[in-house]
């Protein structure tokens, strides 16, 4: 299954072209991290405001988690995307905590 799913993404047709967009590596960065149902699993809860509705908080706090997964794996991968002063201080923020 993997390696179908593998080599069919790259058939013309087989996905929509913004399917892809935010998967890892698609803006250079690693993924947010992904929740589903229910909403407790293994005592882990998908955080509210992903249960808010408000889509730009939403989109903002994907873009912080996909930085704050990126630094802790791939920090290299930091070095070549451009942020925003919020971004820049949330960045700060996880050295501090380090």
């Amino acid at each position: 299954m993997v390696l179908i799913d593998s080599v069919a993404r790259y058939v013309e047709g087989v996905l929509n072209p913004n399917s892809t967009k935010e998967e890892s590596f698609a803006s250079g960065i690693l993924e947010y991290p992904q929740y589903t149902r229910p909403e407790v699993f293994e005592d882990e809860e998908v955080p509210d405001i992903l249960k808010s509705g408000h889509h730009e908080n939403i989109k903002k706090w994907r873009r912080l988690k996909a930085i704050e997964a990126t630094y802790k794996k791939r920090s290299d991968l930091l070095k070549e995307e451009n942020f925003t002063k919020e971004e820049i201080e949330y960045i700060k923020s996880l050295k501090e905590n380090k």
